[in-house]
């Protein structure tokens, strides 16, 4: 599929946080996921109890196991979002597994582990929500990026810039 010619594959997706370390830096590479379909395929939404009345089934969305379920399923759920956003980073978790969900709540515990301060994991989860979102300042932005690209284009024309009032070839044709 092209976009006004544009494959959007063939675009960056990719953006970066940098830490400094004295001399060298810390680069978090991030990536965002095109959807969540493979850890839903691996961690399915947990679903309410409830009970079976003569109106259907009625799920109790407040019972406290339930609540505490779904606690852990959205720890889960940021964890892998993390792990796979992070993938270009290439780091090398300590207690992170990528084949087992137990472990992927791990990932801040790993980061502080290796030095980072909480500020600094603050700023690594900036990072993967913003790789994984659309905001108001990226349209802007790619809004201005494609304006300023019609404007070079316009000025790159051999046209006219602007259509001419009317095309004089004589006499009016008589009807």
């Amino acid at each position: 599929m092209k976009i006004a010619g544009i494959d959007p594959n063939s675009l960056s997706r990719e953006i970066l946080l940098v830490l400094p370390r004295g001399e060298s830096q810390i680069v978090f590479r991030a990536k965002g996921l095109k959807d969540m379909s493979e850890f839903t395929a691996i961690c399915p939404l947990p679903k309410p109890p409830g009970k079976l009345t003569k109106d259907g089934f009625i799920p109790n969305n407040n019972d406290p196991t339930y609540q505490q379920v779904l606690t852990q399923w959205s720890t889960k759920r940021l964890g892998f979002m993390v792990i796979k956003t992070l993938e270009p980073t290439e780091i090398e978790w300590d207690t992170v597994d990528i084949a087992n969900p137990a472990t992927w709540g791990n990932w801040e515990n790993d980061l502080k582990s290796a030095g980072l301060s909480q500020f600094e994991c603050n700023r690594v989860t900036g990072l993967v929500l913003e790789a994984n979102s659309l905001d108001d300042d990226k349209i802007e932005k790619a809004r201005a990026v494609f304006l300023a690209g019609q404007e070079r284009a316009a000025v790159n024309s051999s046209g006219l810039p602007t259509e001419q009032a009317s095309t004089p070839s004589g006499v009016p044709a008589n009807g």
